[in-house]
């Protein structure tokens, strides 16, 4: 992290360090996987069992690590989609501050609606006094 250290309750410290082993097990698995589906290509010469039976027992261990591996891979999708629900749940000074920019543009804009508005209370007065002025001292009024 960029900064300093916030202090995180025990069990958010927990649950990082659950997320980042979780990470870990499932990096660690794909890429185990893969490396066996690597070493299974390789062809032997001499083996007890029939060449057939080796391709078929290699291509079910394939299907095998190749579901592990989609299987690790959504188990990825899911720790990314469980840290997005812990930043929102649990950013509080992010939160905080989007508040106060909120908070503080909104009372510069309310400062600038009451200066317009006793501006035009002002000139709506001085109109109002001409227009009685006017109207008191025509000869028109009934």
């Amino acid at each position: 992290m960029a900064g300093p250290q916030r202090s995180i309750p025990q069990s958010k410290d927990t649950l990082l360090k659950s997320y980042n082993k979780r990470l870990k097990d499932d990096v660690k698995s794909m890429l185990d996987n893969f490396t066996e589906i690597v070493k299974l290509s390789k062809v032997e010469d001499e083996t007890q069992v029939s060449r057939f039976t080796q391709a078929e027992q290699d291509q079910n261990e394939i299907h095998v690590r190749a579901a592990n591996i989609v299987r690790a891979g959504e188990s990825l999708m899911k720790l990314t989609a469980d840290l997005k629900q812990f930043l929102i749940l649990n950013d509080f000074p992010s939160v905080n501050e989007s508040i106060a920019q909120r908070s503080q543009f909104l009372k510069k804009a309310q400062t600038e609606y009451d200066l317009k508005l006793m501006r035009l209370r002002d000139e709506i007065a001085a109109d109002l006094y001409d227009v009685e002025e006017e109207y008191y001292t025509s000869r028109y009024k009934s």
